[in-house]
């Protein structure tokens, strides 16, 4: 009796126990594999392109070397990229976080491969533009950027931050409030020394007087100017501490360093307005090149050149931030 109950019992677990085992075994893989899908998923971006018109996927990692390579001099010193990697990186994320169902402007993905969002190019778009010695050159060094910083994003009090950049600030970024609609903490004026070398650091426009004044009444129907009177109807009323100009007022009426920087075409809104009478013209001096606010891409290159890393040149533009990996909910 007690041979058969042995035996009995090697039966049941051969025929019972042991495919139990293995179904649980094959659905903790089968959920093991979902979840590795899962993941995989939300590492995918959607980009709408705005040349085609429609919607690209790819991996985010792929996504980031074509906007640094698109974004930034690949020539730049390996930490400045690496630095512009991660806030390519982390504007994806928060783009896809306030817009997971596309962007009012673009409804059919969150990202565009425009500079609305970011500029993103693809490996073709990339040899046309530059060409194939170009590639052999720089593409492996753009790829270690990415690479390098697999994963990071820049962080205030834990969420992703809207990484704004810009090319040159000209000596000072800008708090964002003074640009945009919103004082985000992060988003304060730095100081932004190393910079020379930036091929718009410094220009200048120059124009007739009649064509400065055509465009400003086109624009503005309720001024009314002469070349005898314009001298004394441009007024500035308020700079901001970086030196950009935020209002103007000319004639009876107050207009915006922006509204003038869009006018005319200018760098910046960090510009000086000089009237030369004897050659009956007005000329636009400006200083950096870009809205200002946030990381001046000259300016990491500069601190990269210096010895700095790019978490010390992120940390330097982004106040109060810190650089964290990506971590996705399961």
């Amino acid at each position: 009796m007690k041979e058969l109950a042995i035996y009995l019992a090697f039966i049941i677990f051969i025929t019972v126990i042991i495919p139990i085992a293995l179904i649980k075994g094959y659905d903790l893989v089968m959920k093991d594999e979902k979840k590795i899908e899962r993941v995989e998923e939300e590492y995918t971006v959607k980009v709408y392109n705005t040349k085609t018109g429609k919607v690209q996927k790819m991996k985010l990692e792929e996504y980031i070397k074509g906007v640094v390579a698109a974004e930034m001099p690949a020539a730049f010193h390996i930490e400045a990229l690496k630095a512009q990697a991660v806030a390519a990186r982390t504007y994806a994320v928060y783009k896809m976080e306030k817009y997971p169902n596309g962007d009012p402007d673009h409804p059919q993905a969150p990202l565009c491969n425009d500079v609305h969002c970011q500029a993103w190019l693809s490996m073709e778009e990339l040899l046309d533009r530059h060409s194939q010695d170009w590639m052999d050159k720089y593409w492996g060094k753009i790829e270690a950027a990415v690479e390098d910083t697999k994963g990071e994003i820049i962080t205030y009090n834990g969420k992703p931050i809207e990484p704004l950049y810009h090319s040159t600030s000209g000596g000072m970024t800008e708090d964002s409030e003074a640009v945009f609609a919103n004082a985000l903490p992060y988003l304060r004026s730095v100081e932004s020394p190393y910079e020379d070398g930036a091929p718009r650091l410094r220009d200048t426009v120059e124009m007739a007087m009649d064509e400065f004044i055509g465009k400003i009444e086109g624009k503005y129907p309720n001024i009314k100017l002469t070349k005898e009177t314009l001298p004394h109807r441009i007024k500035l009323i308020e700079r901001s501490e970086s030196g950009r100009i935020l209002k103007l007022q000319i004639d009876n009426q107050i207009v915006t360093g922006r509204e003038i920087r869009e006018l005319f075409g200018l760098n910046s809104t960090n510009f000086t307005i000089t009237i030369v009478k004897d050659e009956d013209k007005i000329k636009i001096e400006t200083v950096g090149y870009g809205h200002g606010v946030g990381m001046s891409q000259w300016g990491a290159n500069g601190m990269a050149k210096k010895g700095s890393t790019y978490r010390e040149i992120l940390k330097h533009y982004y106040t109060g931030v810190e650089i964290e990996q990506l971590r996705m909910e399961n």
